[in-house]
């Protein structure tokens, strides 16, 4: 008797300690749950804050080429432009947004601050400052088919170079038959061709994606401004 007490004493016992150790067991876990939680929020709020510094230091960057080019004319008294770009001529009679007369921005800056300004939808200061980078820089690798693209996209939106717009995706049509953008071009272009008052145009590029072209969101695009124009004509 006293021998099966002594037995279930230990086994009361050893199931306290298992007991609590459970309850450590589980409060550690809850600690680690707790803890990986606030980590993961302390590092969204890294990230964030490491994306904002990368848009302050490009601008620092634009500012510290813009300086160094200004204190390097002051000291020699002459020219820095690199020997291959062409005299600057001013391709904007009114508004001029990019000055490159005065500031003589390299390849780089232009690209830079033509993408930011697009990707922010200030249309009318990314389309000068593609145009730039295009005619100042003709043969630079960096002058793709895409720069090409968005080039003419900024020049619509700003609803003020339509001219830009059709140089620049004929060209990306002519050179890069097989891109990506091609179809997104030949859209930009009826568009422009319908801004201008070229109907001729715009109803032929209708048709020709009528009839290949019919699956696409283009076809989409196309379809719904000129089911916008027979409603007129029908009114």
């Amino acid at each position: 008797m006293v021998r099966s007490i002594i037995i279930l004493m230990c086994c009361l016992f050893t199931a306290c300690d298992m007991v609590k150790r459970f309850e450590q067991r589980a409060a550690q876990v809850n600690n680690y749950e707790a803890r990986s939680l606030e980590l993961a929020r302390e590092n969204r709020l890294l990230n964030a804050q490491i994306s904002d510094l990368k848009y302050e230091l490009e601008g620092h960057k634009s500012k510290n080429a813009y300086l160094q080019l200004q204190l390097g004319a002051g000291k020699t008294g002459t020219d820095r432009s690199p020997a291959s770009v062409p005299t600057v001529r001013s391709v904007y009679p009114e508004n001029d947004l990019v000055n490159q007369a005065t500031f003589k921005w390299g390849a780089k800056e232009l690209m830079a601050t033509a993408q930011k300004e697009f990707e922010q939808k200030n249309y009318e200061k990314s389309a000068q400052f593609f145009q730039t980078f295009i005619e100042q820089y003709p043969g630079h690798e960096a002058l793709n088919d895409s720069v090409l693209f968005q080039a003419g996209v900024a020049s619509y939106e700003s609803g003020k170079h339509i001219d830009w717009v059709l140089k620049n995706l004929d060209t990306l049509l002519v050179k890069y038959p097989t891109s990506k953008h091609y179809r997104g071009a030949k859209l930009w272009m009826a568009l422009a061709h319908l801004k201008q008052g070229d109907s001729k145009a715009f109803f032929g590029t209708v048709e020709e994606f009528r009839k290949k072209y019919r699956n696409t969101t283009e076809w989409q695009i196309l379809s719904a401004h000129y089911e916008r124009i027979l409603q007129k004509y029908k009114e």
